[in-house]
C-alpha cells in the first residue's frame, strides 16, 4: 500500500497486510496452555471486534458502495436507474454470504471433548465374590480373601498414554467458515485497489485494507486458540490459524485483475464486495462482539 505502484502490487501489499494480521492473531495462541481453559475474559477481543466493525462499516460505504454508485452514474448518467449495477452487486454480495452460511454454518469454537479428562474408575467401588473382596481406589487395590492381603499398585493416571489430539468436526467447520468468509474480504480489497483512479480512491482502498486487518486479528486467534486448547502443538495451531487468512491474498488478486480488464464490472464488483462486507458486519462481527 505504497502510493505510486500498480494496482496489482497495491493489492498484494494490502491483502498481505490482512493476512499478516490474521497470522499475528493466530500467534497469540502461544499463551494458551495445552488442554487448559480457554481465556474467559474476552473483553479485549470483543473490543477489537467492535472497533473493527465500525471501521469496516465506514469503509464498506465510502470505499466500496459510494464509488460503485459513482462509476455506475458515470457510465450511464442519462437514466435514473444508473444506481442499479451497484444495487444488484450489493444484493448479490449479501446473498453470497447467506448461501455460505447455509452450507458452512457457524459452530461453537470449543469442541465438546476439549476438557474431558481420561476415563478412570470411580474413586471407590466394591466387588464381592464368595471369598474375595476387592476395594478399588485411585491409589491402590487390596485383595482380601483366605487371610491373604496383597497390595497391588493402581496405575498412575499421569502415566497413561496421552490422548492423541484430533480436530473435531466443529473445529473443521469453524476453520472452513472463517476461510469462506475471508474470500469476499480479500475480493473487496482487490476490487478497491483495482478500481481506484485517483489519490482519493487510493486512500479509500488503503483504509479498507486497514479495517480488514483489524478485523482479521481476532479471527486468527479464534481459529488457533481452540486448536491449542484441544492439544495441538503451537506451530500446528498457528499454521491453521494463519491459513484462514491466506485466501484473501488469492481473492484480492482475482478481484483486482478482473476489474482492471473488465471495466464494466467495476460497479457490480464493488457493490458485491460492499454487500458481502455489510452483511458480515451485522450478522457475524457485531453479534460476536456482544456475545459475552
Amino acid at each position: 500500500m505504497i502510493e505510486g505502484y500498480s494496482p496489482l502490487i497495491q493489492t498484494v501489499l494490502g491483502t498481505g497486510l490482512t493476512w499478516g494480521a490474521t497470522a499475528l492473531g493466530a500467534f497469540f495462541c502461544i499463551f494458551q496452555p495445552t488442554n487448559g481453559r480457554v481465556l474467559e475474559n474476552g473483553k479485549f477481543l470483543d473490543g477489537s471486534l467492535g472497533f473493527a466493525a465500525g471501521v469496516m462499516l465506514a469503509a464498506s460505504f465510502w470505499s466500496l458502495l459510494q464509488p460503485a454508485i459513482d462509476l455506475a452514474q458515470e457510465a450511464d448518467s442519462a437514466t435514473s436507474l444508473s444506481y442499479m449495477p451497484a444495487a444488484i452487486g450489493l444484493l448479490t454480495g449479501a446473498l453470497f454470504i447467506i448461501v455460505s452460511d447455509y452450507f458452512f454454518p457457524e459452530h461453537d469454537i470449543i469442541s465438546d471433548n476439549v476438557h474431558q479428562e481420561p476415563e478412570v474408575s470411580s474413586s471407590t467401588s466394591h466387588i464381592v465374590d464368595s471369598h474375595l473382596f476387592a476395594r478399588l481406589s485411585n491409589e491402590s487395590v487390596r485383595y482380601r480373601g483366605n487371610n491373604l492381603l496383597t497390595p497391588i499398585t493402581f496405575p498412575d493416571p499421569q502415566l497413561i498414554s496421552p490422548r492423541i489430539p484430533r480436530m473435531s468436526t466443529k473445529l473443521w467447520l469453524l476453520l472452513l467458515a472463517i476461510t469462506v468468509h475471508n474470500i469476499p474480504e480479500g475480493l473487496a480489497v482487490g476490487v478497491a485497489f483495482g478500481a481506484e483512479n485517483d489519490i482519493t480512491g487510493f486512500y479509500r482502498a488503503r483504509n479498507l485494507a486497514l479495517g480488514m486487518a483489524l478485523q482479521n486479528f481476532p479471527e486468527g486467534l479464534a481459529v488457533s486458540l481452540p486448536l491449542r486448547a484441544s492439544g495441538y502443538s503451537f506451530w500446528r495451531s498457528f499454521w491453521y490459524g494463519q491459513l484462514s487468512g491466506f485466501v484473501e491474498l488469492i481473492a484480492g488478486i482475482l478481484g483486482c485483475v478482473t476489474v482492471q480488464y473488465i471495466q464494466s464490472l467495476q460497479p457490480y464488483a464493488l457493490g458485491f464486495a460492499a454487500g458481502a462486507m455489510i452483511f458480515v458486519i451485522f450478522d457475524d462481527v457485531i453479534p460476536e462482539a456482544h456475545r459475552k
